[in-house]
């Protein structure tokens, strides 16, 4: 589990700080599209804002004292990482944003939210077969 909370605080910081910092920038080279207007900046610096919450989220809950403590954070990471491939593919097929980081982007949180899923079943597992 802190593996994974380790690489998603890594990543999901630095896309947050470029959103968060650089928004036009980090729109352009994730996505191969540009932001025009100050609503669209804005929005690009709110969600870089929750992305890096989530990246320092992970970073803390990393060294929290037992496994249980994190699974909170890990289960809100599987909806995060489910709706990101969501979005990400509705945005590859659909708006046809042709970047070469669109698919990789989701496959990695289609992973990441594999994984996650995994970490949940075999904490829910052991939890059953240690009351059992």
């Amino acid at each position: 589990m802190k593996l994974l909370l380790l690489i998603t605080a890594i990543f999901e910081g630095m896309v947050g700080i470029g959103f968060f910092v650089t928004p036009v920038l980090a729109v352009s080279i994730l996505l191969s599209t540009q932001l025009e207007s100050a609503g669209g900046i804005f929005a690009a610096r709110l969600c870089g804002a929750a992305i890096l919450t989530l990246a320092i989220c992970c970073w803390k809950a990393r060294s929290f004292e037992t496994r249980e403590s994190a699974i909170g954070v890990v289960t809100a990471m599987l909806f995060y990482n489910l709706a990101a491939s969501a979005v990400l593919v509705y945005g590859g097929l659909r708006l046809s944003l042709q970047s070469p980081f669109i698919w990789p982007a989701i496959v990695g949180h289609a992973a990441l939210g594999v994984w996650c899923s995994t970490l949940l079943w075999f904490s829910i597992r052991n939890e059953r077969r240690s009351q059992a």
